[in-house]
């Protein structure tokens, strides 16, 4: 008798096994194919790739959970980020937003962007990756809630359609706890007008950019307000608000199989925030690692099972010339990032992780004079190489420091005495950084700001003239 059924049998047990993985992909909201590293390198071939480019301000990797945070503050990204890959050690190119976004867009350091004050502007000869993604058929499209990448900047280069979502007042069930912040909207308003615009377009190719403000401005509601009231705390919880705003968007993409299979959903931050570590809270001030350590997450059209995480150190230059790399389209020139694709290939293989034989160097830069008209500048940049960190800082007064995270985790111990050799290997890479010139052949463009723009983004808490 088994013998005459055991094949109706096995084949009862396939198809058992089949409905229990469609009820689990249901019950988790995720459709998308389980892939592997194939996969990935076939992505450059194909014509039918979206860009959802999500960048939540002053977000901090290690407040999230698959950073290693105790909280449970990030349950959308965390679970991007299981399936997907993440990059571990990211840093950004400033703590100042105008700055650090000039860096991500045109793939070059501030002291190569220019954009390093803050009435300077991204000149037109920078060829942007929303023009290359236009050029290539794409659709261009953002959504932006921080002024300081409004388009009298020079960050529209390349969309179609560059949008500020119109004032609102906060719900009743919103709040924020932040002094010297005027919060005139929040990113539920973004995340609305994504949703149209993918119902609109989900049949085209597009790249759309949010830029999210709800965690700068520490806005949070009654659902998330489960830590405490300090502000760190405020913090966390503007950050478990924001992962509950975006997932209808993330549900938006997942609920038609076919727009989950053909779109990238990459997560991005500008700069972190500090609280206290060493006597001030904010960012925009200095390069330590808490306004510079952020998060980049790049979930695919498909599932990694497990998800990978690149341990190398990498930087917001790297951002573009890696998608595009993925995307199959040109790269940027000229550009100081460079595509991580080989070590993301490498780790869907699961090949052993080896140790560079050279540690990469990875910059971060602040001219602290930024927001001051007539200032001369004041400039201080951070050299991460290994486990290592050196923080220049220039005029008017001369200071170094290195730290060692190996038993100073928060790098606050200044070990220079202790590695002389060291100090001065990251000393000349920062002088060599700091004489760098723009590629451009003009010198960058600046614009001047009414005092309406001016009164704009001083709502958003920075000092300006």
């Amino acid at each position: 008798m088994l013998r005459r059924f055991w094949p109706w049998l096995a084949a009862a047990a396939l198809v058992a096994g089949f409905l229990a993985r469609s009820i689990e992909v249901r019950t988790d909201g995720d459709p998308r194919p389980v892939g592997g590293a194939d996969d990935v390198a076939a992505l450059a071939q194909r014509d039918d790739l979206n860009v959802l480019f999500i960048l939540i301000d002053t977000l901090r990797a290690d407040r999230l959970g698959a950073w290693g945070y105790e909280r449970d503050t990030s349950p959308t990204l965390d679970r991007l980020a299981s399936t997907g890959i993440r990059l571990s050690r990211h840093l950004a190119q400033s703590s100042w937003t105008k700055c650090s976004m000039a860096s991500l867009w045109s793939s070059l350091h501030p002291p190569r962007s220019g954009v390093t004050r803050f009435d300077h502007v991204l000149p037109s000869e920078a060829r942007l990756p929303a023009e290359i993604l236009r050029d290539a058929g794409y659709r261009t499209a953002s959504v932006y809630r921080n002024g300081w990448v409004a388009p009298n900047f020079g960050f529209s280069q390349g969309f179609e359609v560059y949008h500020r979502p119109a004032p609102r007042s906060l719900l009743p069930s919103e709040r924020r706890e932040r002094p010297g912040l005027r919060v005139d909207s929040t990113d539920t308003s973004a995340v609305e007008s994504a949703i149209a615009f993918l119902r609109a377009y989900a049949d085209q190719r597009w790249l759309l950019y949010l830029h999210l403000m709800d965690v700068h401005e520490y806005v949070y509601d009654e659902a998330s307000a489960v830590f405490g009231p300090s502000y760190s705390d405020v913090y966390d919880q503007a950050i478990l608000r924001i992962n509950r705003v975006l997932d209808p968007l993330v549900q938006q993409v997942w609920r038609d199989r076919s727009l989950a299979a053909r779109t990238l959903i990459v997560v991005a931050s500008d700069h972190g925030e500090a609280f206290l570590e060493r006597g001030q809270e904010g960012h925009a001030r200095n390069v330590y690692p808490e306004v510079t350590e952020i998060p980049l997450v790049i979930a695919l059209p498909f599932r990694l099972e497990p998800g990978i995480a690149i341990r190398e150190r990498t930087q917001n230059v790297d951002v573009w010339p890696t998608l595009l790399a993925l995307l199959g389209l040109p790269p940027l020139e000229p550009s100081d990032g460079r595509s991580l694709l080989p070590e993301i290939l490498a780790a869907a293989r699961r090949e052993p992780e080896a140790e560079p034989d050279a540690p990469r160097s990875a910059f971060a830069y602040l001219d602290r004079s930024w927001g001051q008209a007539g200032q001369a500048a004041r400039p201080q940049v951070a050299v991460a190489r290994g486990e290592q960190r050196l923080v220049l800082s220039r005029s008017p007064e001369a200071r170094e420091e290195l730290f060692d995270r190996r038993g100073d985790r928060l790098e606050t111990r200044d070990v220079s005495a202790e590695q002389p050799e060291i100090a001065l290997a990251l000393r000349s890479e920062a002088e060599s950084y700091l004489a760098a010139k723009p590629p451009w052949d003009e010198s960058v463009p600046r614009v001047e700001l009414d005092e309406m723009e001016l009164n704009q983004l001083r709502a958003l808490g920075y000092s300006l003239p």
